[in-house]
């Protein structure tokens, strides 16, 4: 492949501008091209090009093509940069008016160089946020897809789509459905801008004559109007890749367009060189229908602060994964406390889950046509979710994990939306770590809240993910938890239902069907503002108790194991609405007498269990609070 820099535009308005400045503190920049203005840290902006392409295990060739005006500045430059000067293409123009427009300023390096080879194509003269991103990314995005590329970056607030070549992107196949040179407000309502940077496939370079013949004037020979005749006219496939990052000083711009941009990028990048980046996803419980989430059934749960998992993130020299000094041991001090630790705790702490997340994520966006950046990062974690007793501790450092590499990166809702994401965590566990799991977990750990779920195989077969409602969180009873001290592994206890479900049982079917009517009695309990006003938690606890039971009478007593059971009758001898919130090891419960809580902590607390009351992890209050 063959990369092309261009930087022949003729930059009248900013060089006016500094040329007239009258406070003298860009005298020194007088008649200096704008790619070879300093950037960010004192480079100059072309130079951030250079150091991004200038790999030859991708390019055979890099060009750079210039004027006439400013050659002997870019012939100076190649000299200094160890570019070759050979590869430095004049096209003879000395003025705004003699041009040659972009397109033929492309045909004249191809056809001079008598080159035949796919080309990538980049306006050197343009500021990019982070130009530090993987360039080999672009190139292998480009090879899997059967047609041209386009890079686009998301606007920023603020700027507007009119100042800009507005593409709209099917976000299934990354196919450019529609090109707009700079189009009035109204006609769409796309904000992601296409740029100069470009590949383009050797077959497609012989359609630039063609394209040039029939626009004899300069104004007319921009990409702009390459692409949008390339796309309508030869129906030719043209695919978008995003880079999440900014771009600027795009065209004829001016010296505070300039000045804004250098000073904001250089103090971000001098105010914040490496701020951690910290994220906590929060343990859920099951309050019903649980574990329907798996069998196409529904459920609602909700996420609690007592419990949480916190992933911190801060740019480094290389890519560190951090193990945790109590989850991920290297040291012990014996055999006998490797032996008795590896009993309680077993080999797999949570740094698999970090791995496998970067792993998975890193793939997502090539697949999806996001170029990241080439920043490296370390990661660590901390959790205080108790293991194995169903409260989705696995998935919590998954869910953080990606918080963090989504904010890192800049990967918006847009280009992850929470339907997908919750899909991509459970995909981390079960696809990469072959962990058994739904998505119950993930959904609530992405939502956050009280969320209804409705996995129904109707809604997962057309969108690919279910129905999630987020439930009012307003005048929510008592609700407490007890977890076995000493518990087996999360899990187990789905024992061989999943494959007495898909051989179509009909005593685990008519099961799971009423787990899901369940979970839609206890839904209009939440969103009847009448019912939550006259706290008729009554009925609420019958349908918990009743959840338990019919879980108890397809999953049988020795697959629920006498722990789980014994934690059960305890809390009932106390009058308590009671169910498991996961896969067991651990029992939610409904306090409707809270004269007795103290008595019923006390008996757990005897019966070697850990009690707790459990605080809703409400976002919207959080988010008002100012505590997210």
């Amino acid at each position: 492949m063959i990369c092309i820099l261009l930087v022949a535009g003729h930059g009248a308005v900013l060089e006016a501008q500094i040329k007239n400045d009258e406070t003298g503190l860009y005298s020194h920049l007088t008649g200096i091209p704008k790619a070879l203005l300093p950037g960010i840290g004192g480079k100059k902006i072309l130079d951030f090009w250079w150091e991004a392409v200038n790999m030859r295990q991708l390019f055979t060739e890099v060009y750079l093509v210039t004027n006439a005006d400013k050659y002997k500045h870019y012939e100076r430059w190649a000299t200094a940069n160890d570019f070759p000067v050979e590869n430095v293409v004049n096209d003879g123009s000395t003025t705004l008016e003699d041009r040659l427009g972009a397109v033929a300023d492309l045909e004249l390096a191809i056809r001079s160089r008598k080159l035949q080879d796919d080309i990538m194509v980049i306006a050197g003269d343009m500021l990019c946020a982070d130009q530090n991103f993987d360039i080999a990314q672009v190139i292998r995005f480009f090879r899997s897809k059967p047609g041209e590329l386009m890079i686009y970056y998301e606007l920023e607030e603020g700027e507007s789509s009119s100042s800009r070549g507005i593409v709209e992107v099917c976000p299934d196949t990354n196919r450019i459905t529609g090109f707009l040179e700079k189009p009035q407000a109204g006609l769409t309502e796309s904000r992601l801008a296409s740029v100069v940077f470009y590949c383009i496939q050797k077959e497609t370079l012989t359609h630039m004559s063609d394209f040039l013949s029939h626009k004899p004037e300069a104004r007319d020979r921009t990409f702009g109007q390459f692409w949008e005749w390339l796309i309508n006219e030869k129906q030719l496939d043209v695919f978008g890749m995003k880079l999440p990052t900014g771009f600027q000083l795009i065209g004829q711009v001016g010296l505070s367009d300039y000045t804004k941009w250098l000073t904001h990028y250089s103090t971000k990048k001098q105010d914040n060189p490496a701020k951690p980046i910290t994220c906590r996803s929060y343990a859920r419980v099951g309050l019903m229908g649980n574990p329907s989430d798996g069998f196409n059934g529904k459920t609602i749960a909700m996420s609690i602060s007592n419990f949480w998992a916190e992933v911190t993130l801060v740019e480094s020299q290389t890519l560190v994964l951090v193990p945790h000094p109590l989850n991920d041991p290297t040291e012990f001090g014996s055999l006998q406390d490797l032996f008795c630790i590896s009993r309680k705790e077993g080999y797999l702490g949570g740094l698999r889950l970090l791995q496998a997340t970067c792993k998975k994520f890193y793939q997502f966006c090539s697949k999806q046509g996001i170029a990241l950046t080439k920043q490296n990062f370390t990661l660590k974690y901390d959790t205080n979710i108790p293991r194995q007793v169903g409260l989705a501790g696995s998935s919590a450092i998954v869910s953080a994990t990606l918080k963090c590499l989504m904010k890192f990166y800049n990967i918006t809702d847009n280009d992850l939306p929470k339907p997908i994401r919750a899909n991509f965590i459970l995909n981390v566990e079960t696809d990469e770590l072959f962990i058994t799991a739904g998505l119950q977990d993930r959904v609530v750990q992405v939502y956050e809240g009280l969320i209804y779920m409705d996995f129904s195989r109707k809604l997962m077969e057309e969108q690919g993910y279910g129905d999630y409602v987020s439930l009012d969180m307003s005048d929510l009873p008592l609700f407490w938890l007890a977890y076995l001290s000493d518990p087996s592994d999360s899990g187990r206890i789905h024992s061989n239902i999943r494959q007495r479900w898909l051989a179509g049982e009909p005593v685990v079917l008519e099961a799971m069907r009423s787990f899901a009517e369940l979970t839609d009695q206890a839904r209009n309990l939440s969103l009847l503002r009448s019912a939550i006003q006259d706290r008729d938690w009554n009925r609420l606890a019958q349908l918990m108790d009743h959840n338990f039971e019919l879980r108890r009478s397809v999953y049988t007593d020795e697959s629920l194991g006498p722990g789980n059971l014994r934690m059960v009758q305890l809390a009932k001898q106390f009058g308590s609405a009671v169910k498991l919130p996961g896969s067991g090891g651990a029992v939610v419960g409904l306090c409707l007498d809270q004269a007795r809580l103290v008595e019923m902590r006390e008996a757990f607390q005897e019966a070697g269990c850990v009690f707790c009351i459990l605080a809703p992890y409400n976002p919207t209050a959080m988010a008002v609070g100012g505590q997210r």
